[in-house]
C-alpha cells in the first residue's frame, strides 16, 4: 500500500525533528499526500522556511511550533498543541546521537540525549496513545536504528537509547493494536542526512531519507511493527542478523570505530 492510500495520512500529522533529515522527508511525503501538518523542531528559521515550501508546493496547512524536546515542559507544550489540532498521526523523529569514547563524554550531553531519545518519546507515546484510543484510532512512528539490536562500542549510549525504543515498540504494539492505535518502529541503517556529520561520523553507503519515510508510511497498514527501510539498511540488518550477538557487538564496534573521529565525543541532533 502506498503512503497516499493510507486513511491516516488524510488528516493532520505531528512531525518532530521536522526541519531537516528524516523528519523533513516525512513531512514532505505527507504533504504530497495532502496531509495537514504540525511541525516541531528547535530551529525556528529552518522550520519556517521548510513549512513555507510545503505550503507553496502542496497547498497544505502547516503550523510550526519551535520546541526543545529534551525539556519536559516543552514536551507538554507540544502535546497540548497536538490535542488542540486534532492530530491522529505522530512521527516522533527528533533525536540526538553521540560518538566517541564514553568516558570522555559530557554527562550533561548524555543526559540530554537520554531525555530526547527515550523520555520524550515515552511521555508523548503515553499521552498520544491515550488520546488516539479515545478518538477511535491513530498511529505513532518511533525511531529505532540498526544499532538497536546489539551493543555498539564508540556509540554505546546512543545505541542503548535506540534499544530502549525498539523494545518499547515491540512490547506496546500488541497492546495498542487492540485499541486501533498502530505503533511502528522505523529502524534505518546509515541515512544521508546532516545527523552523522554533526555527530562526528563519516559514513559509507547510505539510504536516502525520502525512501525511509515512504517505506515507513507504507507500513501503517498494520503489516509490520518494525520497518527496516532502504536497501543499505536491509542488507546490513540481514548480514548482522546471521551473526551471534557477541559477534555483532564486535563487528559494530569495528564499523563505528572507523566512522568516528578519535577525539572527545561528538553530538548530532535531528530537529
Amino acid at each position: 500500500m502506498r503512503p497516499t492510500d493510507q486513511p491516516l495520512t488524510r488528516g493532520l500529522a505531528l512531525i518532530t525533528g521536522a526541519s531537516e533529515g528524516i523528519g523533513q522527508a516525512f513531512s514532505t511525503a505527507l504533504a504530497e499526500a495532502g496531509t495537514n501538518l504540525l511541525l516541531v523542531a528547535r530551529r525556528q528559521d529552518l522550520l519556517e522556511a521548510h513549512a513555507q515550501r510545503l505550503r507553496d508546493r502542496h497547498g497544505v496547512t502547516v503550523t510550526v511550533l519551535p520546541a526543545d524536546l529534551s525539556r519536559r515542559d516543552e514536551v507538554e507544550r507540544v502535546l497540548l498543541a497536538a490535542r488542540e489540532h486534532g492530530v491522529r498521526l505522530a512521527v516522533l523523529a527528533a533525536g540526538r546521537g553521540t560518538s566517541g569514547p564514553f568516558s570522555s563524554a559530557s554527562i550533561g550531553t548524555e543526559l540530554d540525549m537520554l531525555m530526547l531519545n527515550c523520555a520524550a518519546p515515552l511521555v508523548m507515546t503515553h499521552a498520544l496513545a491515550h488520546d488516539f484510543s479515545s478518538l477511535g484510532g491513530g498511529a505513532i512512528v518511533l525511531f529505532s536504528s540498526l544499532v538497536a539490536f546489539q551493543g555498539v562500542p564508540h556509540a554505546a549510549h546512543y545505541a542503548a537509547t535506540k534499544a530502549y525504543v525498539q523494545s518499547l515498540v515491540e512490547g506496546l504494539a500488541p497492546e495498542l493494536a487492540a485499541k486501533n492505535v498502530r505503533l511502528v518502529a522505523c529502524s534505518p541503517g546509515p541515512v544521508a542526512s546532516g545527523f552523522a556529520k554533526v555527530a562526528g561520523m563519516t559514513l559509507g553507503p547510505t539510504d536516502h531519507p525520502d525512501r525511509v519515510a515512504r517505506e515507513t508510511l507504507a507500513a501503517l497498514d498494520g503489516s509490520r511493527t518494525t520497518v527496516r527501510p532502504g536497501l543499505v539498511g536491509k542488507l546490513l540488518q540481514w548480514s548482522l542478523g546471521l551473526a551471534p550477538r557477541r559477534l555483532r557487538v564486535w563487528i559494530m564496534g569495528r564499523i563505528m570505530g572507523g566512522m568516528t573521529a578519535r577525539q572527545p565525543t561528538h553530538v548530532g541532533a535531528a530537529g
